[in-house]
């Protein structure tokens, strides 16, 4: 067999994986390096060749390991380690920590923006358009969220308006309790239903129409929100 790196599926059977469909025999010289240590399983993988387990619940995907050859995971281990106790590598790694939270709070105010810039309510209700745009962007904006504030495949101007039809689906309608067949297409369906009544809503804000804070359901979500 040519060995190369692979994504697979694991199986009940002991050192077996499902490769493209086939049941496959791990290489008796190769081991399993356990999910959890990123560094050391980015090199795994840049190295050579190894078969990452995936295992797939619905649309969620799980990290079972990545199978490779025992000698080379032993000597990255053993790479990675003696780097680790070099004290420039904690220097390195606080550096990267605050390089990184730098950049989430600049990241968070030019998504809080975007949304409030998305929102364009009208002058008299400005100041819930700073709330909305507030709460939305503490919502959807944090590391391995995993919501579409995080993605980068589109611009971010698309994202604002995603995260916000998204956090009043949920804050502002019933679709947390809706019971929607499982039929395809279906919960599409609902969430453009209610994504619809969301644009309507917002409009009477864009406009500077008056609202009532007490049976407004945004009126509502935000007193919520606030406590």
């Amino acid at each position: 067999m040519t060995f190369e790196s692979k994504e697979v599926r694991p199986l009940a059977k002991a050192r077996t994986v499902l490769m493209d469909g086939a049941v496959v025999a791990v290489p008796a010289d190769w081991a399993l390096l356990p999910p959890g240590d990123a560094a050391l399983s980015r090199r795994i993988k840049a190295d050579g060749p190894s078969w990452t387990v995936i295992e797939l619940k619905g649309r969620k995907r799980f990290s079972r390991g990545i199978w490779a050859p025992a000698a080379r995971i032993d000597a990255l281990r053993s790479a990675l380690a003696a780097e680790r106790a070099d004290p420039a590598y904690a220097r390195q790694l606080e550096a990267g920590r605050r390089r990184r939270a730098a950049e989430q709070v600049e990241y968070v105010g030019e998504f809080r923006a975007a949304v409030e810039t998305w929102l364009a309510f009208h002058p008299r209700h400005a100041v819930d358009a700073a709330s909305l745009a507030e709460l939305i962007a503490a919502h959807a904006t944090p590391v391995g969220s995993g919501t579409v504030a995080r993605t980068e495949r589109i611009p971010v101007e698309q994202r604002a308006e995603a995260a916000t039809i998204a956090w009043l689906r949920h804050q502002t309608t019933g679709y947390d309790h809706m019971s929607i067949p499982r039929e395809k297409g279906r919960r599409r369906e609902v969430r453009r239903m209610l994504a619809e009544r969301s644009r309507a809503l917002l409009a009477r804000y864009r406009a500077g129409q008056p609202v009532k804070r007490g049976t407004c359901v945004l009126q509502q979500a935000l007193a919520r929100a606030r406590g």
